[in-house]
This record gives C-alpha cells, sequence and structure tokens, in this order.
C-alpha cells in the first residue's frame, strides 16, 4: 500500500489529471503539442544534463546492465514480428511497426518519473543510459525492417545518415551528451546557470506526466483487438521477465540497476511507437491501441512489479 501511496499515485495521478482535463477540454491539441514541446525540448533535456554533469561516473560502463535490457528489447522485438507474419499474415513492412510497438517502452514520459520517484537520484544514472541508447538502437532497427520490406535499398543505404542527423537534433540526446562532456572535462556549471537549470528541472517530471496524459485523450482503441493483445502481452510481460533474468541470473547486474533495467521494460508501449506507425503508414491502430490500453494497464503492473523488486 505504501508503494501505491507514495510512488504510483503521485505520478499515476498527472497522468489522470493531464487525461481528464484533455477530455474535457480544458486544453486543445495545440496547448497539448506546446506543453510536449516544452517537455521534450526544455525540461527533460536540461534536467538530464544538470543531473548527469553531477553525477558520480563509475569506474567502468555496466555492458551487463545494458545488455540485459536491450537483449531483451530486441528478443522482444523479434516475437513481435513474428506474431505479426505468422499469426496474423502482416507483410514485412507492418511486422517492423509490430517489432517496435512490442519492444519500444515510454522511457522519458513515464519512466524517468516513476523510476526517480520510486529509487531516488541513485537511479538517475542507469535510467538516463537506458534513455540515452533507446531510440538510437530501436527506431533505425525497426526503420530498416520497413524499409526492406518495402524494398527501398536506398532508404537502407541512408538509414545511418539519417539516424546521426536525428540523434544530433534531437534535444533529450544533446542533453545527455552535454551532461556526460560537462562531468568528464570536469567543468562545473555557473552558479546563475545551475539556478535556471534547477528550476526547469523541478517542472520537467509533473509536466512530463501531465503532458502524457493530456496526449493519450487522442487515442483510439481500434483495429485488430487480438493482433494488439498480443503486442501489449509482449511488452508488459515478456520484456520485463526477459530482462529480470538476463540481468539477475546471466549477467549478475547490481542490484539497484536490475530493477531499473526490469522497471523499464515493464513500462507501457511509448508514444513514439504510434508515431513511428503513423509516419510510415503501417500498424497504426495496433499501436494506437497498444500505447493506450498499455498505459491502463500499468496502472496494476507496476504496483505489483514495484511491491515485488522496488525499494523496501
Amino acid at each position: 500500500m505504501t508503494i501505491i501511496l507514495d510512488i504510483i499515485l503521485p505520478v499515476f495521478g498527472l497522468v489522470l489529471l493531464g487525461y481528464g482535463a484533455a477530455k474535457a477540454k480544458f486544453f486543445d491539441d495545440d496547448a497539448i503539442r506546446g506543453l510536449s514541446l516544452f517537455v521534450f525540448n526544455f525540461a527533460i533535456p536540461v534536467m538530464l544534463f544538470r543531473t548527469l554533469a553531477q553525477t558520480v561516473l563509475p569506474e567502468s560502463l555496466e555492458w551487463g546492465f545494458l545488455l540485459s535490457y536491450y537483449l531483451g528489447a530486441f528478443a522482444v522485438c523479434g516475437l513481435g514480428m513474428a506474431s505479426a507474419g505468422l499469426l496474423f499474415g502482416r507483410p514485412l513492412e507492418a511486422q517492423g511497426a509490430a517489432a517496435l510497438t512490442a519492444g519500444y517502452s515510454n522511457t522519458v514520459l513515464l519512466g524517468i518519473p516513476l523510476i526517480l520517484t520510486a529509487f531516488g537520484d541513485a537511479a538517475g544514472l542507469p535510467v538516463f543510459l537506458l534513455v540515452a541508447f533507446h531510440s538510437l538502437l530501436l527506431l533505425p532497427a525497426a526503420t530498416a525492417v520497413i524499409e526492406a520490406g518495402r524494398g527501398r535499398a536506398e532508404g537502407l543505404k541512408r538509414l545511418p545518415l539519417v539516424t546521426a542527423t536525428g540523434m544530433a537534433k534531437n534535444p533529450i540526446f544533446v542533453g545527455l551528451m552535454a551532461g556526460l562532456a560537462f562531468n568528464l572535462l570536469g567543468l562545473g556549471i555557473p552558479g546563475p546557470v545551475d539556478a535556471v537549470a534547477e528550476t526547469l528541472g523541478r517542472a520537467a517530471l509533473p509536466c512530463a506526466t501531465f503532458a502524457m496524459g493530456a496526449s493519450l485523450a487522442r487515442y483510439r482503441v481500434a483495429g485488430s483487438l487480438a493482433e494488439s493483445a498480443v503486442l501489449i502481452g509482449l511488452k508488459m510481460l515478456v520484456h520485463p521477465a526477459l530482462v529480470w533474468l538476463l540481468a539477475t541470473q546471466v549477467f549478475a547486474v547490481d542490484p539497484l540497476w536490475a530493477s531499473v533495467a526490469v522497471v523499464m521494460a515493464a513500462l507501457p508501449t511509448g508514444v513514439n511507437a504510434y508515431l513511428f506507425a503513423q509516419r510510415y503508414g503501417v500498424g497504426i491502430p495496433q499501436a494506437a491501441t497498444a500505447v493506450l490500453v498499455s498505459t491502463g494497464l500499468s496502472l496494476g503492473t507496476l504496483s505489483v512489479l514495484l511491491f515485488l523488486i522496488g525499494p523496501q
């Protein structure tokens, strides 16, 4: 009960408040988009920059931690592809969208607020490591599958350049890299700048969760419910189970870092999976359903998970 009151309700309370505000038309689409842009382009990047610049870095990179999460993520993406192709007869390009729907977590809008609330500042570094590589690894892989399915060799050739350009323009990635650079170079953040960054950082988490709830009001349950149910099951159950197995039984990851990886894997499908499907015009109903339903279900599944492996 303490976990629900102290961790789940503060985070999901803001999600529900944002959802209700959007449904009640207190915020129109332009206002929601503006808030989301503030979160993605300013608040979260500045918070990540400040935190990483001031974090004590480990002497070596936790490869077991990264492998536990991303081997699990790619395995689930593969299962998502297989389910779309073998069970539902989808072509290769639709399988690429299904892969991302099954394996792409809502790391920024929900993962960062939830994990920092649950585990505190000690969880900051492992969270930020996963966020740094999340889109960098998963989006190009799904793009490659779609381009291959459409027989566009030119698209595959341009993929590395498109990926590099996209990451260079991604404010969250830039914030992480800038914070890491400040840390490694031993640079301090000037007092007035740090004060502004701290203020923005305090706004980041509540604004992120509110914006997430507001954005959910635009989604509808649609398409093949059976197909969406399989993808949601892979995301909510199989993904965290695989990551737990790898982190605890294969790589012997530090308990706190292992818990962070498992919770990140148990997060609902991220909004980017829907935006990706929309961009390529494949798997849109399944992605929309997965984002909406998995987020609703995660209120229960994450409560149980944090009870089992969260802070005692």
